[in-house]
């Protein structure tokens, strides 16, 4: 009834993309911070950040591991500095404590917006028995849950904080979904994994997990396949069909 093998007894969901339209909130914040960074550093003949970029080396990483892989993609190597940098410094959690300054600000005036084929389809796992968790790199995955009014169908979070607090690896690695998967006493090869990032995908993949569905928000069908989707959907309300 919702799409998924019969061993499949949880779902572990990336937010961004998945279940909130949020993604392109953050791509935005990427985006503005870095051309920022860029233009300042590079003068007016520098290479805007690109949604490719965001694909290749930010989409649902942790945030000062985005940092890192995109900086080192143009060969730029900045110090780490310290977790509550301010955003003008000139370090790697400077830098990403200035995106997350900027996606704050961007949710506040934009305000968060459920997929309305996710609700569907959190409904119909919710009433066909499946446990469910989100897995975020986001620090601010409570509060978009809570603004989009999907807490109520989530039994585990496993978010940027709590990534953090564990010292869990990010994705691609698999440690947040694992997570996810303990938190709700599940074998992974008895959960679900929903990712619309090619590094969700892959963390899917690598942590064995018994299924893992690409959400095709970004065109990107085939690569999502590539990196071990075993089923590709424009939107979760197809997997009701």
């Amino acid at each position: 009834m919702i799409g998924l093998p019969d061993h499949i007894r949880a779902g572990l969901f990336d937010l961004d993309g998945v279940l909130t339209s949020t993604a392109d909130l953050h791509r935005a914040a990427w985006r503005e911070m870095f051309d920022d960074f860029l233009r300042r550093r590079e003068g007016p003949g520098f290479v805007p950040f690109s949604d490719r970029d965001y694909a290749d080396h930010v989409d649902g990483r942790p945030r000062f591991d985005g940092v890192r892989e995109f900086l080192a993609s143009r060969g730029i190597v900045l110090p780490e500095g310290e977790p509550d940098d301010p955003p003008s410094a000139e370090t790697v959690h400077g830098v990403g404590n200035r995106k997350n300054e900027l996606v704050q600000r961007i949710i506040a005036e934009r305000g968060v917006t459920p997929y309305p084929g996710s609700v569907r389809y959190l409904e119909a796992a919710r009433d066909a028995g499946l446990a469910i968790a989100v897995v975020t790199s986001s620090a601010n995955g409570a509060a978009v849950l809570t603004a989009a009014n999907l807490m109520p169908f989530v039994q585990a979070l496993i978010d940027g904080v709590v990534i953090v607090r564990d010292g869990l690896r990010g994705k691609p690695a698999p440690d947040s979904f694992l997570a996810g998967a303990k938190a709700l006493g599940v074998a992974p090869e008895n959960a679900a994994v929903f990712e619309d990032a090619l590094a969700g995908v892959r963390a899917g993949r690598a942590g064995a997990f018994g299924y893992v569905v690409g959400v095709n928000r970004a065109d990107q069908a085939d690569a999502l396949r590539a990196q071990g989707a075993d089923v590709v959907v424009d939107d979760l309300a197809e997997l009701l069909e």
